[in-house]
């Protein structure tokens, strides 16, 4: 079982930036895979951002690529994305999620075996 649990959003002006964070618990979080996604009002969920289990790679949506910043630290079992040069179309839900079948940067929704309860940010313009 692994828990997932997101903080840091908020509301934040057009332009400018947040750091979202996700701090894991219970197996062992160097071992996998990490991603980010996010659900817009009416919408599906989409793929924002992934992290392989070393922080050797990393693989971003077309939307965010040069925005967004993935990262994560191992010793505190935590994953980051750094969000500047917010637009209002980044308003979402932000989920982070764990896949624990595969050592690929993978970017589907079902591919992810667990998530948080997400973090809201809101782009105003």
């Amino acid at each position: 079982q692994v828990q997932l649990v997101e903080s840091g959003g908020g509301l934040v002006q057009a332009g400018g930036s947040l750091r979202i964070s996700c701090a894991a618990s219970g197996r062992t979080f160097s071992s996998y895979v990490m991603g980010w996604f996010r659900q817009a009002p009416g919408k599906e969920r989409e793929f924002v951002a992934a992290i392989s289990w070393s922080a050797g790679s990393t693989y971003y949506a077309d939307s965010v690529k040069g925005r967004f910043t993935i990262s994560r630290d191992n010793a505190k079992n935590t994953i980051y994305l750094q969000m500047n040069s917010l637009k209002p179309e980044d308003t979402a839900v932000y989920y982070c999620a764990a896949d624990l079948g595969s050592m690929r940067l993978r970017t589907k929704v079902r591919e992810y075996d667990y998530w948080g309860q997400g973090t809201q940010v809101t782009v105003s313009s």
